[in-house]
């Protein structure tokens, strides 16, 4: 990269088992409270109507989740905003299941089933829920995916000159993809990213691309990593740490086999 590129976080969505909320969340991770003892029921997003609510993987229930609550924090219309959607492995077990009923009895392979297997179908639930016309990208990087999202955002919201909404999720894999693409609970993010500054914005983030034969990678605080230890995502972790933190920090993301993501933090001074 030729030169760092700045982008401002207007909003903030966050779920996973024992973090169930962004409030919840913000408090535990910048240590002014423990997490919940046991973990949570998976979310229950209001823009689906009750039958799709109830029909809906975890993956969108909690991507949904999510993106409506950062849309709400930055005060924006989620009709308004591109998207880009991140996951490293889409829905492990409802693949698995397909694979499963494929071999034992095709006939009875399900429709809903396989719409819901495609790696965009969160991606689709949303735009449909929102009546949202604006573009989305769905990406997948393996154990690159959170910062290759954060990227592709960041780039899109530049070259359009327009907000963009990054949403990131992994949920528990299952069945023998899981012994290559393992992941343990749930964990979705989301950030409404603007190319201009606002009254509300929360922070700065300034992004630089580095070649480095081995690409680093921070960790959040140990107390916290084990929240979430095991998904896929939790190399979001750091970042949604530091915006908890509300404190200056650069952290460190593998963005290929030979580049490190650099995203430095910077805490602004907000107004309501």
């Amino acid at each position: 990269m030729n030169a760092p590129l700045d982008i401002f976080v207007e909003g903030v969505g966050f779920w996973a088992s024992r973090l169930p909320g962004w409030d919840v969340a913000r408090a535990v991770l910048r240590g002014a409270s423990a997490a919940p003892p046991a973990a949570a029921a998976r979310p229950s997003p209001s823009l689906l109507p009750p039958a799709e609510r109830r029909r809906a993987p975890d993956t969108v229930a909690v991507a949904l989740e999510v993106a409506a609550r950062a849309c709400e924090n930055a005060g924006r219309d989620p009709k308004s905003l591109a998207s880009v959607f991140a996951s490293a492995n889409g829905d492990l077990p409802v693949s698995d299941a397909i694979c499963d009923t494929l071999a034992k009895n095709p006939a009875l392979t399900s429709p809903t089933k396989f719409h819901n297997s495609v790696h965009n179908a969160a991606a689709g639930y949303w735009t449909i829920a929102t009546g949202c016309m604006k573009p989305y990208t769905a990406i997948c990087a393996r154990d690159c995916t959170f910062a290759q999202g954060l990227l592709e955002s960041v780039a899109q919201a530049l070259t359009e000159a327009a907000p963009v909404l990054l949403v990131a999720y992994d949920i528990e894999s299952r069945g023998p993809a899981a012994t290559m693409q393992p992941s343990r609970g749930v964990l979705a993010g989301a950030l409404v990213l603007s190319p201009e500054r606002r009254e509300r914005n929360l922070a700065r983030l300034t992004l630089d691309v580095r070649e480095d034969a081995n690409p680093r990678r921070s960790a959040a605080r140990a107390e916290n990593s084990a929240l979430v230890a095991g998904n896929a995502m939790a190399d979001a972790l750091p970042l949604f740490e530091a915006l908890a933190d509300g404190t200056e920090r650069e952290i460190a993301q593998r963005l290929a086999p030979r580049m490190t993501l650099s995203i430095r933090v910077s805490p602004l001074e907000t107004s309501s």
